[in-house]
């Protein structure tokens, strides 16, 4: 194989297991304001579809259907919403020391504005809004889960400013 020349690769989308459907594009939409890209829609198993096949290829055998919906945030990040008929209505269990995805975040400048309505909505704040660099930037962020127990972190400005002497320096 040739070598490819390394360059950074966009993030596209995050899928994320419900035990609602309905209730998480809801949430989703209302919410956190991303739109519907499709809506809560079947997926059968069966080989003779395109998409038929792939699901039996990440999923395996055995799962006869599944409900879906597309969305998309601000920045045209897409979330994969999924409920199984297996999926339980449990919390994840919150383990950032065990190897794998723990969180997701999003950008927001009004973190308390978005804590508050999460929390209205059924979600969870897990921390006080805290600030990144007290007195030097105006930087704030705040862990928070939805309302199935989905850890996920608000920022609010940008991952390049948080970390990089940026703005404000």
């Amino acid at each position: 194989m040739k070598d490819q020349k390394v360059y950074p690769k966009s993030f596209s989308h995050i899928g994320i297991t419900v035990p609602d459907l309905d209730k998480a594009v809801k949430f989703y939409t209302e919410v956190m304001g991303f739109y519907v890209i499709m809506p809560p829609t079947e997926v059968l198993e069966e080989n003779e579809t395109a998409i038929g096949q792939m699901c039996i290829d990440v999923f395996g055998k055995g799962w006869d259907s599944f409900r879906i919906a597309h969305l998309s945030t601000g920045d045209r990040i897409g979330i994969e919403l999924f409920e199984f008929k297996e999926s339980q209505p449990k919390a994840p269990e919150f383990n950032p020391f065990q190897t794998g995805l723990f969180h997701f975040s999003v950008q927001d400048p009004d973190v308390e504005g978005l804590v508050q309505k999460i929390v209205e909505h059924g979600g969870k704040q897990r921390m006080p809004i805290r600030e990144y660099y007290p007195g030097d930037k105006p930087y704030r962020m705040c862990y928070v889960e939805d309302p199935f127990g989905v850890v996920f972190e608000i920022y609010s400005h940008s991952y390049e400013l948080h970390y990089s002497p940026g703005a404000y320096k």
